[in-house]
């Protein structure tokens, strides 16, 4: 056989190769920087979770639904609010990257990555919660509770979240209050007793003490167990109001 032969074939197997490479590593790599077809028109939901004092897990709690938000989304990110100083945050996902860098355009935004989170820091929420409308969920953390009804007026859901410790009628204040800007708010027993007290049958969800489930979530993980389970029911629970 002639040497034109074979090199015409040998060209024609590296064509077909790089074809079958380009196949193989183009559409999975855009399969990760962009949304699947049409999910571009679904709009995602704003929830405000609300802590009724100070050390009640709110911030454990607004990441770990976060967290469930982001693994239900076709996005497979959430936006959740929050504040840092300089400590380190754990490395976010791609996913939660590309987020990051879509939300580098809306005014005074900043951003960092934790797991399946995009941590924003911006003063202006509205802004924000608009920005991420077709985008991903928002789960607005709120520590302030002279923030709590501007936050309310932007959700879709909200959560007030409680302690054993706290008088539940705080909650049941709040939750009047709330109601007047924004839809019901959900009551949140975070950190459950066996014996819950004054708090029996005053909340519509009770979360347990778990360490290690908590440990997860701020780092932008999926709690496990009976922590994870209470979360992905408190998930279902959030969506985007007609």
């Amino acid at each position: 056989m002639s040497a034109q032969p074979i090199l015409g074939a040998r060209a024609m197997v590296a064509s077909a190769l790089s074809a079958a490479a380009d196949w193989l590593v183009e559409p999975a790599d855009l399969a990760t920087t962009s949304e699947p077809h049409g999910t571009s028109l679904t709009e995602r939901p704003v929830v405000a979770v609300v802590g009724l004092a100070p050390r009640s897990g709110a911030t454990t709690v607004a990441r770990a639904l976060g967290v469930e938000l982001a693994a239900r989304d076709p996005a497979g990110a959430c936006a959740v609010t929050a504040g840092w100083g300089g400590g380190s945050v754990p490395l976010g996902l791609p996913a939660s990257g590309r987020l990051a860098r879509k939300l580098g355009a809306v005014a005074g935004a900043r951003t960092k990555t934790c797991g399946r989170l995009c941590l924003v820091d911006c003063p202006d929420r509205a802004a924000l919660a608009g920005a991420l409308l077709y985008l991903a969920p928002l789960v607005l953390d709120v520590a302030e509770p002279g923030e709590a009804s501007s936050a309310a007026a932007l959700a879709d859901e909200v959560v007030l979240v409680g302690t054993p410790p706290l008088e539940p009628a705080l909650a049941a204040v709040m939750s009047e209050s709330l109601t007047r800007v924004g839809p019901e708010p959900q009551i949140l027993l975070n950190r459950a007793l066996d014996d819950d007290g004054p708090w029996s049958g005053r909340a519509s969800l009770e979360l347990p003490e778990s360490r290690l489930g908590a440990q997860l979530a701020l780092a932008g993980r999926e709690p496990r167990g009976e922590l994870g389970r209470a979360v992905s029911a408190l998930a279902d629970r959030a969506r985007r109001r007609p």
